[in-house]
């Protein structure tokens, strides 16, 4: 998944942003864990939804070959084999037992996230992909993704998962630099990442290339030369995102030696022009689309939408008449594959107060170049634009926001010192009116 990218700062930014995922949900502090299936509180019984947001699904694969040392997902090294058939099992009684808070909404999207969801057998994904579409409204044109390592590949298995419903890829190659993949951790080489690169391109109409910069070490001309053999295998899609020290992690332990923010901040914007120049437009933070081929799974994070995440550790963003609930399902694999089975997948549930829905709204919607409509504001979060407006009006007359009827959009100066845009509309307290 993408990670926010770091800016050269205004002043010091601000911790913790990044993308709100099922896997790697940031919640803000101010959000208060309940128990389970909770009374509406009276904040959020002034809400009201008469619009579902499009709902996607994102199925966590908790297991990898090796764990990298940047890596903060909840991902376990595998054992000789991982328990597949009891895994896939366990997907298919948690979305039967979430099926109650999404009767009767199309499931537009769907990811396969790890970890490392290649490990998966193309028949166990086909299992589960018959298995949403017979137990939920998946969508005959959902966008249906798959995370796949490079080292965990075989050259059949692309094929086969194609053959299974999966109609876009995404590859975590993070460099085609053998010396940068060896820093990562990563199990394959460079020439695997090629390979890797040639058979996605051959399979698939809908492919996207992940790499990183900022690397232990890593110049300028290398960051540049990643992404240069990256173009020459055509993908629709790359995301691009700078290494960022993750607590709880190795590299967070035992810090390697990282370019300066400077460089990182010269890397940026060297990537930026050069896909420009080759026809991607930079529609997100870290995500760069040939025309037509964003992410639609990923637009649907950043616009706020709606998700259900089954597996491990998963995380759930769901709207109902009167409120916003978030849900994680059991973390540890063990621990998950026990409770699903059991028709007991939530570890927790909180809701989401409605004073902190305008600062997680813009938390993701303010990554998009396209930022958004007024109106989208409102569905989304159930308050009047009204509730920030002072806030927008003071980023737009530092240069960080255009504001318009149609769109509200940051700026380039915005998009470069997110962070810094972001902390205006933190909530701090219990008036989103005051403090948002």
């Amino acid at each position: 998944m993408p990670r926010m990218t770091q800016q050269k700062p205004l002043q010091p930014a601000p911790s913790g942003f990044a993308t709100l995922v099922p896997n790697h949900t940031v919640t803000p502090s101010a959000m208060r864990a309940i128990p389970i299936f909770p009374a509406a509180s009276a904040a959020s019984r002034r809400l009201e939804f008469r619009q579902s947001p499009p709902l996607s699904l994102y199925v966590h694969i908790p297991w990898c070959l090796q764990k990298c040392p940047y890596c903060d997902f909840n991902s376990h090294q595998a054992e000789a084999t991982i328990p597949e058939r009891q895994y896939v099992a366990a997907l298919i009684a948690d979305l039967q037992t979430a099926l109650p808070l999404i009767w009767g909404r199309p499931v537009r999207t769907v990811f396969f996230g790890g970890g490392t969801p290649s490990l998966l057998s193309p028949a166990a994904v086909d299992e589960l992909i018959a298995a949403f579409r017979a137990l939920a409204m998946l969508a005959p044109e959902a966008e249906i993704t798959l995370e796949a390592n490079p080292g965990a590949i075989e050259a059949g298995k692309f094929a086969a998962f194609r053959a299974a419903g999966v109609n876009r890829l995404s590859l975590g190659i993070q460099s085609f630099n053998d010396h940068h993949l060896k820093a990562l951790g990563r199990i394959h080489d460079s020439g695997e990442a090629r390979r890797a690169a040639q058979l996605a391109g051959e399979h698939f109409a809908h492919f996207n290339i992940d790499l990183m910069y900022g690397l232990p070490d890593q110049t300028l001309a290398e960051a540049q030369d990643d992404v240069t053999t990256a173009l020459a295998f055509a993908p629709p899609h790359l995301s691009c995102y700078q290494l960022t020290l993750e607590p709880n992690t190795r590299f967070a332990a035992f810090p390697p030696a990282l370019p300066e923010a400077d460089l990182c901040a010269d890397m940026q914007e060297a990537i930026e022009a050069r896909l420009a120049a080759d026809g991607y437009g930079n529609y997100e933070i870290s995500a760069f689309a040939r025309p037509g081929n964003q992410c639609r799974h990923n637009l649907n994070y950043w616009q706020f939408g709606d998700y259900l995440g089954i597996g491990a550790g998963a995380h759930s963003k769901l709207t109902l008449h009167d409120r916003v609930l978030r849900q994680m399902r059991w973390k540890h694999p063990k621990a998950y594959l026990d409770q699903a089975l059991a028709g007991n997948p939530l570890q927790e549930e909180q809701h989401v107060e409605a004073a902190d829905l305008p600062g997680e709204f813009l938390m993701n919607a303010l990554r998009l170049a396209d930022g958004f409509a007024p109106s989208l504001f409102e569905q989304r979060t159930g308050r009047p634009l009204a509730t920030i407006f002072a806030q927008l009006k003071s980023a737009a007359a530092e240069g960080l926001l255009d504001i318009g009827p149609e769109r509200i959009v940051p700026t380039l100066r915005g998009r470069r010192f997110l962070n810094v845009l972001l902390e205006r509309f933190l909530v701090a307290g219990d008036d989103a009116g005051k403090t948002v």
